[in-house]
């Protein structure tokens, strides 16, 4: 299955896309041994973070004028944080993968149930004023100059929170990943890519 998605211009995006058909529900696919042992601080991956990814990826989040601090950093921060801590989710086989790619990677992946998508989808950044909700609770963020992936509602994935109404769950079977790259990082998105598929 493949998916068209329409790509503004942008002076530092590179994303990386790709389509997983799971074979059952997403709640009973199993999940690799391999992914536990990820998910451990120090666990050796094909990839490793830094500061300078850290950095890059900030840099292309400020790009649009967003400011990612405080809540509103980069997801891949967040679990960076998670892992140190001993508190790394374990979700189910395919958040997990994603989880597990974008920490080692450094860079923020956007997971997204392809049957809630609303119409096609487009990447841009978001304009003033842009917000959704992000969780259960129905919390929201403002999204304005943060980049996007846009369907006909709004929002359903960016590199700080995907959007609650698109994301995967218990009885996903058609998940979108996006890993948002940037072109001051060389060919890690594409690396980052090529890894994630082989893990999903």
């Amino acid at each position: 299955m493949s998916v068209l998605i329409k790509v503004h211009p942008h002076a530092l995006l590179e994303a990386g896309a790709f389509v997983t058909r799971f074979a059952q529900p997403l709640c009973k696919v199993s999940r690799p041994a391999e992914l536990g042992e990820l998910a451990r601080p120090g666990a050796s991956a094909p990839l490793g973070a830094s500061d300078t990814v850290r950095t890059e990826v900030r840099n292309l989040l400020r790009a649009g004028g967003f400011k990612p601090a405080g809540r509103s950093k980069p997801a891949s921060e967040y679990l960076v944080t998670a892992v140190t801590e001993g508190r790394f989710p374990a979700i189910n086989a395919g958040v997990d993968a994603c989880n597990v790619v974008s920490l080692h990677s450094g860079l923020p992946i956007s997971l997204v149930d392809l049957d809630r998508v609303d119409g096609a989808l487009t990447i841009q950044v978001a304009p003033a004023g842009t917000t959704y909700v992000f969780n259960p609770s129905g919390q929201v963020i403002d999204a304005s100059g943060l980049i996007c992936v846009f369907d006909a509602q709004g929002p359903t994935g960016t590199p700080v929170k995907d959007a609650q109404r698109t994301k995967t769950h218990d009885g996903t079977r058609v998940a979108l990943s996006i890993v948002w790259g940037t072109t001051a990082l060389g060919d890690r998105t594409r690396a980052t890519t090529r890894w994630y598929r082989e893990l999903m």
